[in-house]
C-alpha cells in the first residue's frame, strides 16, 4: 500500500505568485507528521483546469499506478476536481476500488469518514439507511459544488476587474502602471548586464514574468529612441 500526493493549480490562477507552494507546504507537513515517504516517485503535479479528469495527464498517470489500499492526499477537494457530478462519480468509483482519498482541508469528505457513515447506514432500517445514504451524497455534492461556485466567482471577479480597469478615466493603451523610478533604473541595468537574473527583479518588484518582459521591451525601445 502506497501513499501518493497530488497537486494542481488552475490555469485561472497566478502561476508566478502561487505555484504549488501552499499545497506543498501542507502536504509535506502531513507526510512528516505521519512518517510517510515524500519523494518524486509519489508526487504528481500539474497546471491545468479541474473541469474534468480526461485532459489531466498527471492525474491519468496517477490513476494507472493506483492499487487497492493505496492513498491519495490532496490539500483540498478542489484540487481533486471542481465538477460536482463528474467529481462525485469519480469519487465513488475510487472508493469502490478501495482507494483512500485524503483532503487535508476537508476532513468530512475523506473516504475513510464517508465509509464509516455508509457502513453505519447498512446496519439501519431501510428508511434510515436510505436517509443516511442520501445525507452522505448531499454532503459530497455540497463540497464539490462549493468548489465549482468558488471557481465561477473567481472568474467573475477577474472579468469584472478587467472591465473596471479598462474603463478608468485617463488610462492610456500600453500604460505601465507598475513602473517606478527604481524599477526603471533596475531595468536599464538589466538591459546592459544580463547576469542580473529575471527572477530577482520579479521578486524585488513583485511583478510577473510577462510584465517584466513588457517593461524590458519598453525600456529598450526608449533607449533606441534616445540613441
Amino acid at each position: 500500500m502506497a501513499t501518493y500526493f497530488y497537486m494542481r493549480i488552475s490555469t485561472q490562477e497566478d502561476r508566478e505568485m502561487q505555484k504549488y507552494s501552499r499545497q506543498e507546504h501542507c502536504i509535506k507537513q502531513y507526510a512528516n507528521e505521519n512518517k510517510i515517504p515524500y519523494d518524486e516517485h509519489y508526487i504528481y503535479k500539474e497546471d491545468i483546469s479541474g473541469k474534468n479528469f480526461t485532459e489531466r495527464k498527471e492525474w491519468i498517470k496517477l490513476e494507472r499506478v493506483l492499487h487497492s489500499g493505496d492513498t491519495v492526499v490532496f490539500k483540498d477537494i478542489s484540487r481533486f476536481t471542481r465538477e460536482a457530478q463528474n467529481g462525485y462519480d469519480k469519487y465513488m468509483d475510487l472508493m469502490r476500488q478501495n482507494i483512500h482519498l485524503v483532503f487535508l482541508d476537508n476532513p468530512t469528505v475523506c473516504t475513510d469518514y464517508i465509509k464509516q457513515l455508509l457502513d453505519a447506514a447498512e446496519k439501519q432500517t431501510l428508511i434510515a439507511k436510505i436517509s443516511l445514504e442520501n445525507t452522505v451524497k448531499l454532503l459530497l455534492f455540497v463540497e464539490l459544488d462549493r468548489a465549482e461556485q468558488e471557481r465561477l466567482t473567481l472568474n467573475k471577479r477577474i472579468k469584472d476587474g478587467m472591465a473596471a480597469s479598462s474603463k478608468k478615466p485617463g488610462r492610456k493603451t500600453g500604460q505601465l502602471d507598475k513602473m517606478t523610478p527604481e524599477l526603471s533604473h533596475d531595468l536599464i541595468a538589466y538591459s546592459k548586464d544580463r547576469s542580473i537574473r529575471q527572477i530577482e527583479l520579479m521578486r524585488k518588484h513583485n511583478i510577473s514574468r510577462n510584465t517584466l518582459k513588457k517593461y524590458v521591451h519598453y525600456i529598450l525601445a526608449q533607449n533606441e529612441k534616445n540613441d
